[in-house]
């Protein structure tokens, strides 16, 4: 019964040596050397976008601001774009705003003005988000989303309009 035991032993060790060796065979495939490249050069560059303070490639904005960052940019002159429904813009909006509504946003993207700075709204700040990556998939650069919607911009006391 000894020798049993022992054989097991020296089976399970063999079994794990083998493992070890098919996971070094795998390891030294250039197709999986490359993925393994490819996936660290992703995760740096996902760190560094992130410690860029989420600034879109190409642009100079975050991807996403603040209600105060947005107010004072659209006092500068930025266009600001609300993605709400028509039924939601005509409940209130803020003055100075162009609607859009999300779901006819990537039929009307040459509605909306190239080479300013471009803020999309919503009234949470969910559809914004999507509103700004359709943007970017368009080929705008200098676009963010705000945080919180018109619920925070209100609340901020910022104007609106009925």
């Amino acid at each position: 019964m000894p020798k049993h035991r022992k054989s097991s032993h020296k089976s399970s060790h063999r079994s794990s040596r083998k493992s070890r060796s098919t996971f070094s065979a795998i390891l030294r495939r250039p197709v999986v050397q490359i993925g393994i490249l490819v996936l660290a050069a992703a995760l740096i560059y996902m760190i560094a976008a992130t410690a860029n303070g989420g600034i879109i490639p190409g642009g100079g904005l975050p991807v996403e601001v603040d209600v105060d960052t947005a107010y004072a940019m659209q006092q500068e002159g930025a266009f600001v774009l609300d993605v709400r429904t028509v039924d939601e813009w005509n409940q209130y909006h803020a003055p100075g705003t162009t609607l859009i509504p999300l779901e006819e946003l990537p039929a009307r993207v040459d509605e909306v003005p190239r080479g300013r700075q471009i803020v999309v709204i919503c009234r949470f700040g969910n559809r914004s988000q999507d509103g700004r990556d359709i943007l970017i998939e368009a080929g705008f650069t200098d676009v963010t989303c705000m945080k919180g919607g018109l619920t925070a911009w209100r609340a901020a006391g910022y104007p609106i309009e009925p």
